[in-house]
């Protein structure tokens, strides 16, 4: 297998090739202090703000995708055989400003403008994908840009209104895609990147088996994906992550398959690439789907890290455990399977061996029987992190509950099924006497811990209150439990 060790991709109009990259150096910087590109802004330096968002670009099998990311948390080396487009490159057809540049001008959408770049790459994204979009989906788009002055009124009629000062289907973007495409395809050479120091270094492995003989061969090194997680402990923590190996171009990683009544993600599945599944597959989850950080994060972070980094809180466990998910973990050659809930042993602590990693992820099908929901308590509705979050899944036989499966986020060391509620659940009918002793076994099955983000007596409360939820919602009880938007 050849190897390299320079980091080629494409900027605005121009092909880089950096000889070194050090593991943490972080595409915001890049752009700022390298090219002097100062159009992105670091606010949060954590992918809260958006005020860094730019595109990238990345061949997928639809053909090239240009996604909103966080550059402040988004790591050069991650780029090899993408294009990044920033504020700067973006023009209107007559070299002025941008359709989407010139709505916000009409529109006052800025006012200090810190935040302005941003938001317009993020409406940019929106637009190259959803020509005329509904206020909904702009809110959508925008749930990962702050704007501290303007208010987002304005921006929204904004958004509302770019197609009224050109198409996207004559965007430079449009026009030259199949140029660039061709030129990100001479990029992939298959080869294994190994760049930068070596007390800082990072690792691009060619194809998943070179991944698993680079895990095998550095059983300590990071994995990273899309370093929504790993990017804070960067930028907050100055933590080393050497050496890095960077996943996301792994298409084997990327691949989503449907058999057998069951979805398998591979690992590198983002949550903006699992959303078409979600709509098809599991309705009752894309409130809570769209709910999970902001577009940028959601078009970076992927269903496998959020598993496999073992967060007590994160968002994707405790629905997946719900439906009864398995995961695929992989050392070398050799792979094995497991629950998701077995996955979970400990407070940071997981079911995963020196030089394995979780390769795919299991999800089955409900089936008619079923009535599933997901939950989630946060202190902010939108890109906040969760304070309880669970996942529910009850089959109903002629008016019996035959089988429950109940997992939270939140209420202890690990996510954790609910056993005593689930058990006051099965063999019962469906009412709500039953799920009131489901509600009111919560306590047994947990005992969770009071911090900034909630304390054990709302945790608790809250955990036993969506069960009566559920109730509610599933049953002819006519009261209103759900905020429609």
């Amino acid at each position: 297998m050849s190897q390299r060790s320079d980091i080629r991709f494409l900027l605005n109009g121009r092909a880089i090739s950096l000889p070194s990259v050090a593991a943490t150096d972080t595409l915001l910087d890049f752009l700022r202090i390298d090219q002097r590109l100062t159009g992105s802004k670091e606010g949060c330096a954590e992918g809260d703000c958006g005020a860094c968002t730019v595109l990238v670009g990345r061949l997928t099998k639809q053909g090239l995708r240009y996604e909103a990311v966080n550059a402040c948390i988004r790591f050069v080396a991650s780029l090899d055989g993408c294009h990044v487009v920033t504020i700067e490159h973006i023009r209107g057809a007559d070299g002025g400003l941008h359709p989407v540049q010139q709505a916000m001008v009409d529109h006052h959408g800025s006012q200090c403008g810190f935040c302005t770049p941003g938001i317009v790459m993020s409406l940019y994204a929106l637009w190259m994908e959803v020509a005329q979009p509904t206020a909904r989906q702009v809110e959508v788009a925008l749930q990962g840009n702050l704007c501290r002055c303007t208010g987002y009124e304005p921006i929204i009629k904004a958004a509302l209104a770019v197609s009224e000062y050109g198409t996207a289907t004559a965007d430079y973007l449009a026009e030259t895609r199949d140029g660039i495409t061709e030129q990100l395809q001479e990029l992939r050479d298959g080869a294994r990147v190994v760049t930068g120091p070596v007390d800082n270094q990072a690792i691009v492995p060619a194809d998943l088996d070179d991944f698993a003989a680079v895990l095998v061969e550095n059983p300590q090194a990071t994995i990273v994906a899309g370093a929504t997680d790993v990017g804070l402990w960067v930028t907050k923590f100055l933590r080393p992550i050497s050496p890095a190996i960077h996943i996301n171009q792994i298409d084997a990683l990327k691949r989503i398959e449907v058999a057998d009544g069951a979805i398998t993600l591979g690992a590198g599945v983002s949550y903006s690439d699992f959303l078409p599944l979600v709509q098809e597959h599991f309705p009752f989850l894309l409130d809570y789907w769209n709910r999970i950080a902001g577009w940028q994060v959601r078009n970076m972070g992927t269903v496998g890290g959020n598993i496999a980094n073992g967060s007590p809180i994160g968002d994707t466990p405790p629905v997946l455990i719900a439906l009864g998910a398995r995961v695929t973990l992989r050392k070398g050659m050799e792979r094995r399977e497991v629950p998701l809930e077995a996955y979970f042993i400990d407070y940071g602590k997981q079911d995963l061996h020196a030089g394995e990693f979780l390769e795919s992820v299991t999800i089955p099908v409900p089936s008619t029987a079923q009535l599933n929901a997901a939950y989630k308590i946060s202190k902010r509705r939108d890109e906040d992190i969760s304070a309880v979050a669970v996942g529910i899944s009850v089959t109903v036989q002629a008016g019996q509950i035959t089988d429950a499966r109940i997992a939270y986020g939140g209420m202890a060391a690990t996510p954790k099924r609910a056993s005593a509620a689930e058990a006051a659940l099965i063999g019962r009918p469906f009412g709500s006497a039953t799920f009131e002793a489901a509600a009111q076994a919560v306590a047994t099955d947990f005992q969770p811990l009071s911090d900034w983000r909630a304390s054990a007596d709302y945790r608790l409360l809250s955990a036993s209150n969506l069960l009566r939820r559920f109730y509610m919602e599933h049953s002819d009880v006519d009261q209103p439990v759900r905020l429609v938007v």
